[in-house]
């Protein structure tokens, strides 16, 4: 992602960060604290309040990757667990496109993605000794931040968003009646809090006056 961001040529940006994105989106404002315009944190753990139940299975392989802890997991990869993830917590499963999950386990059963996914969970056990840079960054830098979160997310629950608000002055803070992919309930809702933040914190560019 950063040489993502270098091929464009992009020296100040806004990061929307959520689940596995979060984790990248904080190690580019580590390293380039000074693009950083401002957050937007959607179900994007910073803090170890927010692994909770979910990550016991995943917290036993990343300190023993053998193929015991392994099986537990492959059961994340299921028609129901893919499903699950868009419908648990949400108000109302009928407004939840079914397009959504069948299309994702479409992708995840490809021959050898069973595989990736086990590295990705591995890989992610990476993440929780790193909170504390990502903390520090937090206070020392003090990025605006606009919080919209799915408080009925069971993986990333909204005992993960409160201890923002320890570390962050600038703060807007938003927990939504929904799940995990909380854009599928509430994305006109995310999107009325996104643009009426962005209009405060970000500067827009100067218009050009048009050529004589």
């Amino acid at each position: 992602m950063e040489k993502f961001t270098q091929a464009l040529k992009l020296v100040r940006y806004s990061l929307y960060v959520m689940d596995y994105g979060a984790p990248v989106g904080y190690r580019l404002a580590v390293k380039h604290p000074e693009r950083v315009q401002a957050l937007i944190v959607q179900n994007g753990n910073a803090y170890e309040e927010g692994l909770r139940d979910f990550w016991i299975p995943l917290r036993a392989y990343w300190k023993d990757r053998s193929e015991q802890n392994a099986e537990p997991l492959k059961s994340f990869l299921t028609y129901e667990a893919t499903k699950s993830q868009y419908t648990s917590g949400v108000r109302n499963v009928e407004v939840i496109s079914p397009d959504t999950w069948t299309a994702d386990q479409y992708r995840l059963d490809r021959p050898g993605n069973k595989e990736i996914q086990l590295q990705l969970f591995y890989s992610y056990g990476s993440n929780p000794p790193l909170y504390r840079e990502w903390q520090a960054y937090f206070r020392n830098y003090q990025p605006p931040t606009l919080i919209v979160w799915g408080k009925n997310d069971p993986i990333f629950p909204a005992e993960g968003a409160e201890p923002y608000k320890r570390d962050l002055k600038n703060l807007e803070f938003h927990l939504l009646d929904t799940g995990h992919f909380a854009l599928e309930e509430d994305g006109g809702e995310i999107a009325r809090y996104m643009a009426n933040f962005l209009d405060k914190h970000v500067k827009k560019p100067a218009q050009r006056s048009p050529a004589a």
